[in-house]
Protein backbone atom coordinates (compact mmCIF):
# COMPACT_ATOMS: atom_id res chain seq x y z
CA UNK A 1 0.00 0.00 0.00
CA UNK A 2 1.52 3.45 -0.84
CA UNK A 3 0.68 6.78 1.10
CA UNK A 4 1.53 10.26 -0.33
CA UNK A 5 3.28 12.33 2.34
CA UNK A 6 3.64 16.47 2.25
CA UNK A 7 7.39 17.30 3.48
CA UNK A 8 8.67 20.48 4.52
CA UNK A 9 11.51 22.34 5.69
CA UNK A 10 11.19 23.66 9.49
CA UNK A 11 12.39 26.91 9.35
CA UNK A 12 12.18 27.20 13.15
CA UNK A 13 14.16 24.20 14.62
CA UNK A 14 15.95 22.53 11.35
CA UNK A 15 15.38 18.99 9.47
CA UNK A 16 12.13 18.75 8.13
CA UNK A 17 8.30 18.05 8.88
CA UNK A 18 6.39 15.18 6.89
CA UNK A 19 2.45 14.26 7.36
CA UNK A 20 0.38 11.92 5.93
CA UNK A 21 -3.17 13.67 4.63
CA UNK A 22 -4.73 9.96 4.36
CA UNK A 23 -4.71 9.50 8.50
CA UNK A 24 -5.14 12.53 10.23
CA UNK A 25 -3.06 13.77 12.98
CA UNK A 26 -0.10 11.51 11.56
CA UNK A 27 2.80 13.73 11.66
CA UNK A 28 6.71 13.25 12.08
CA UNK A 29 9.63 15.08 11.69
CA UNK A 30 13.75 13.93 10.74
CA UNK A 31 16.77 15.66 10.41
CA UNK A 32 17.56 14.66 6.89
CA UNK A 33 14.38 14.00 3.93
CA UNK A 34 15.75 10.20 4.71
CA UNK A 35 15.11 10.14 8.04
CA UNK A 36 12.03 12.24 7.94
CA UNK A 37 10.20 9.70 5.55
CA UNK A 38 12.02 6.35 7.64
CA UNK A 39 9.88 8.25 10.81
CA UNK A 40 6.88 8.61 8.57
CA UNK A 41 6.68 5.39 7.35
CA UNK A 42 6.93 4.39 11.63
CA UNK A 43 4.15 6.78 12.13
CA UNK A 44 1.69 5.75 9.50
CA UNK A 45 1.98 1.65 10.65
CA UNK A 46 1.23 2.97 14.36
CA UNK A 47 -1.49 5.12 13.12
CA UNK A 48 -2.96 1.90 10.95
CA UNK A 49 -2.31 -0.49 14.00
CA UNK A 50 -4.21 1.94 16.41
CA UNK A 51 -7.14 2.16 13.80
CA UNK A 52 -7.42 -1.74 13.29
CA UNK A 53 -7.32 -1.50 17.18
CA UNK A 54 -10.25 0.00 17.10
CA UNK A 55 -12.16 -2.15 15.31
CA UNK A 56 -15.02 -3.55 17.58
CA UNK A 57 -18.19 -6.26 16.59
CA UNK A 58 -21.41 -4.58 17.93
CA UNK A 59 -24.20 -7.12 17.64
CA UNK A 60 -23.81 -10.86 17.06
CA UNK A 61 -24.65 -10.71 13.44
CA UNK A 62 -21.64 -8.63 12.83
CA UNK A 63 -18.03 -10.52 11.84
CA UNK A 64 -14.94 -9.27 12.30
CA UNK A 65 -12.92 -10.10 9.15
CA UNK A 66 -9.53 -9.34 8.22
CA UNK A 67 -8.89 -7.82 4.33
CA UNK A 68 -5.30 -7.92 2.83
CA UNK A 69 -4.61 -4.63 0.60
CA UNK A 70 -1.96 -5.10 -2.06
Amino acid sequence: MLFKVIMKPDLEDGGFNVSCPALPGCHSQGETEAEAIGNIREAIEGCLDALNERARICSSNEKLIEVAVS
